[in-house]
């Protein structure tokens, strides 16, 4: 379907807001030129007579955003969460590296991309910033499938030039000459509507100053936003620290070469340990997002980010999966997860031994926002269902889930955040067109 007007039809939920979710009953939600002209409860003379999808019964949230995903990792997703008393650089070295490293055989990437994109079909992700290999011809492989299959990205080629293993390496100037070459490739290809490129060095330890340097100054010269990793863990930090004695605190060695929000849209996930000295040049860093991946996170043992406090201090936040850190592409589960961890965080580190205090946690609707706002500051005006933004829209079926009794609208809303999988995903829409339907949809 890619009509320039229609509308669906069910019960719609969505927090124009952080703190509160709006809830239209039984409505028709219209879709006009890839945008979301409005909510209806009975259609306008005007508009009687368009083509209605009728999804009387079931609930349509907006799409979400995935802020930080590893595209090769998808393939050993469920490994490697329980090594024994591992260093930083295990997990890497027994299967990150290796992994990606198998992306240099082009047929291997296609095969292994096509999975991931035909999964995340199936997910409330319509829109996702992914990490690539160092492989510029496999990361134009992701890139195609993205875009054939109408999934809005950001792509990243990883740049490392140190600290990797043997054959998962490049020079300073291999790293950048490929960079350019596809930036150059993505530049000639018209067909990339959906697929944009990011500037992305892996992080600090495996990318010399020099090769920074070069990347920020591509970044600022054509205006390509920029992913990285930022204070994940505390052994993670100090190999910065060993390696860059000079900064005071992490992100001023992604902030020396204009990669940290300054100039472009800069992404950095996890930021679980950020210094008062860090969170401070985050929040002047105006075009700068956090992305928060909860169950990362706490596999790896890293810590729970202070997501309340980025909040409040008026940094950007959105969630991502960090897949394969994470075993799953469902940002229903991110969402979960977020609010698992910031009741454990305000319980064992904010609470202290007062009976009476009072919580201090993200609510359902904060974690939704975060979800489906995401990607506001990469892209305009998506994750929410206000007239003029991105139509984004995913159809839930609560059928299976369902029980006997009358529930709200918040609180099947809730069981669908909670419970429901791929089982439950009726369609997906994304800038208007149906990218995914439920086979006996």
């Amino acid at each position: 379907m890619n009509h320039t007007i229609f509308a669906l039809k069910g019960t719609i939920a969505y927090t124009p807001v952080p703190d509160k979710f709006v809830f239209a009953e039984e409505s028709f939600l219209v879709c006009e030129n890839e945008k979301v002209k409005g909510i209806w409860k009975e259609l306008p003379d005007e508009l009687k007579g368009i083509r209605v999808c009728d999804y009387t019964g079931k609930i349509i949230f907006p799409g979400m955003c995935d802020l930080h995903m590893h595209a090769p990792q998808y393939a050993f997703r469920g490994l490697g969460m329980n090594l024994e008393n591992p260093d930083w650089d295990m997990w890497f070295e027994k299967y990150a590296f290796p992994d990606e490293k198998r992306y240099e055989d082009c047929e291997y990437a296609k095969k292994a991309y096509e999975r991931l994109t035909d999964d995340l079909l199936k997910t409330t992700t319509t829109r996702c910033v992914m990490f690539g290999t160092l492989h510029r011809q496999s990361t134009e492989i992701l890139m195609d499938l993205l875009e054939e299959k109408g999934i809005a990205a950001y792509v990243g080629k990883v740049n490392m030039d140190r600290n990797s293993i043997p054959g998962l390496l490049e020079t300073t100037g291999e790293s950048l000459e490929e960079t350019k070459r596809w930036l150059s490739d993505c530049a000639e290809k018209k067909q990339y509507k959906k697929c944009r490129p990011m500037i992305t060095p892996r992080y600090i330890p495996t990318c010399t100053d020099e090769l920074l340097s070069g990347l920020g100054e591509l970044a600022v010269e054509k205006g390509i936003p920029v992913q990285s990793h930022l204070s994940e863990g505390l052994d993670e930090m100090e190999w910065v620290r060993k390696l860059k004695p000079e900064i005071s605190f992490y992100g001023e060695g992604y902030d020396r070469y204009h990669m940290f929000g300054d100039a472009v849209p800069t992404v950095m996930a996890h930021c679980v340990y950020s210094s008062e000295e860090e969170i401070a040049l985050m929040k002047k860093r105006e075009k700068l997002i956090v992305a928060h991946c909860p169950q990362s996170n706490i596999s790896s043992s890293g810590g729970i980010a202070p997501v309340k406090r980025y909040l409040a201090e008026g940094i950007r936040v959105g969630l991502g999966s960090d897949m394969a850190g994470s075993n799953t592409l469902s940002l229903l589960r991110a969402i979960t997860d977020a609010i698992h961890v910031s009741k454990a965080r305000w319980a064992f580190t904010e609470r202290g031994n007062d009976p009476h205090a009072k919580k201090n946690v993200l609510s359902l609707a904060e974690a939704f926002y975060l979800a489906t706002h995401g990607g506001e500051g990469l892209w305009d005006s998506v994750g929410s269902f206000e007239e003029g933004y991105s139509f984004d829209a995913v159809v839930l079926d609560d059928s299976r889930i369902r029980d006997y009794c009358e529930r709200s609208s918040y609180e099947r809303t809730e069981r669908l955040i909670l419970m429901s999988d791929d089982r439950d995903i009726e369609a997906k829409f994304i800038d208007g067109r149906m990218v995914y339907q439920r086979a006996d949809g």
